[in-house]
């Protein structure tokens, strides 16, 4: 029985089926090997997805994965990069290479990512508005901001001349934090300058906000400020010739012009004075201190409860009303002409009771035709009269008590650039000569004719 029995299961196996006419066993392995095979070819199928969705491709030709990936890899790679280097950074300090800590480094990295995205939200945090500089770099490149370095002072803030480790010069101002004022005048000055380029207008490189620091990196300029020059100790005769200092008047209107004129919102100084023109080797100036200035819309004024300023160039319609517009600005650049051309502060108390404010001095002084006696005696050779003349009615017009009968300072502009092409006024009296002339020879053969 169990050999019967035996012998049926075999035959089972073996039997024949209606599939191509195999044999079962055969069907049933070739059905296996079909099944596994399918298996494998939709497990290759969906690892080829994962690969594609992670941006990993396969070179035909080796097999392996290539040498450059997709964007989306390149992009993580450079982030990776970015933080690596971000804890990785070395600076150069008198040839030897210091390597600073990764663990404070990357707090700091931490706090000025949490800073950047806070800054962001009052507009600060594009890369328009130029580099970020951080904490320890421009403590390096101060001399850990050294009173060696300092450049210049004020109510909000000190300047100090930097050297980056490129060799590049900057200017770096730091503010102080009273108040909350350093992070206002921060925004202010970001806002208003951060993307403003013009040759007559100090440029801003880039900034720094780490904790509670705000720092501001400009262009440095090597040859001080107007005020230096005008009533620092410069020796019997001062460098300032009437040509330089038109030249320096002009490009002060021309930086003021582009600030009201040039740019959408308009941008009202607010603190025009002698200390914030600062001039290069060839006496170029360029407009500096952007902290108190005000963005304002087009036809607009802006009433302020506080009056900001610097006593004696502040309009007296601003101090009175506190309504700002770009007149405020006009008045100051009126003080400011008048202190190019006397050599004389807007407020002098160590002067005669009659001229300690520089404004009453120079109507008096005008009123009375004494216009020779107004220019700094400190300059080697006068004016021509004519100039002069002009320039001094300019004055005048600047500091109208009505602010609506100031000229624009894009008029302003025109008329100092008028005197510098005196020849535009000469040939007119050999004009005027010759027909003067021909009118006396017609009426000269009139006379014989009769």
């Amino acid at each position: 029985m169990e050999d019967s029995g035996s012998s049926t299961g075999g035959g089972i196996f073996t039997q024949k089926t209606p599939i191509l006419g195999q044999k079962l066993f055969i069907v049933i392995i070739a059905t296996i090997v079909i099944v596994l095979a399918g298996i494998c070819l939709i497990l290759l199928f969906l690892r080829n997805r994962s690969s594609k969705r992670l941006g990993i491709g396969v070179n035909k030709s080796s097999g392996l994965p290539p040498l450059v990936s997709s964007k989306t890899g390149d992009e993580r790679e450079a982030d990776r990069r970015q933080a690596k280097s971000e804890t990785d950074k070395v600076f150069v300090i008198g040839g030897v290479l210091q390597g600073l800590d990764a663990e404070s480094e990357s707090k700091d990295s931490s706090t000025t990512r949490s800073e950047s995205s806070s800054a962001s939200t009052d507009g600060l945090g594009s890369s328009g508005w130029g580099r970020w500089y951080s904490m320890r770099e421009l403590q390096i490149a101060t001399n850990q901001f050294s009173s060696q370095n300092v450049i210049g002072e004020g109510g909000y803030g000190i300047v100090y001349r930097g050297v980056l480790q490129d060799g590049s010069v900057i200017a770096v101002k730091k503010l102080l934090n009273n108040k909350g004022q350093a992070e206002k005048e921060f925004t202010v000055e970001v806002e208003a300058i951060g993307k403003v380029k013009h040759k007559n207008l100090v440029s801003l490189l880039g900034y720094c906000a780490e904790g509670a620091h705000r720092l501001l990196v400009y262009e440095y300029i090597d040859n001080g400020n107007l005020e230096q020059w005008l009533h620092g100790n410069v020796g019997a005769v001062s460098p300032l010739t009437w040509e330089i200092r038109m030249k320096i008047a002009i490009g002060t209107a021309r930086g003021l012009a582009y600030l009201h004129e040039g740019l959408e919102p308009k941008v009202v100084h607010r603190d025009v004075k002698s200390s914030n023109i600062l001039l290069d080797r060839k006496w170029n100036p360029k407009v500096s201190d952007f902290g108190l200035a005000k963005l304002l819309g087009p036809e607009k004024s802006y009433v302020t409860t506080r009056v900001m300023g610097t006593f004696g160039y502040v309009s007296p319609d601003y101090a009175s009303t506190g309504m700002l517009n770009e007149g405020s600005d006009v008045y100051s650049f009126g003080i400011l002409l008048m202190e190019i051309i006397t050599g004389r502060s807007p407020v002098d108390y160590s002067r005669p009771p009659g001229e300690m404010n520089l404004v009453d001095w120079f109507k008096g002084m005008v009123s009375s035709r004494r216009s020779e006696e107004i220019t700094d005696p400190l300059m080697a050779v006068p004016p021509p009269p004519r100039a002069l003349k002009r320039i001094l009615l300019l004055c005048l017009r600047c500091i109208d008590l009505d602010a609506i009968k100031r000229p624009k300072m894009g008029q302003i502009v025109h008329m100092l650039e008028a005197d510098e092409f005196p020849f535009r006024v000469e040939p007119r009296p050999v004009r005027d000569t010759a027909s003067l002339q021909s009118q006396v020879s017609s009426s000269n053969r009139a006379q014989l004719a009769n």
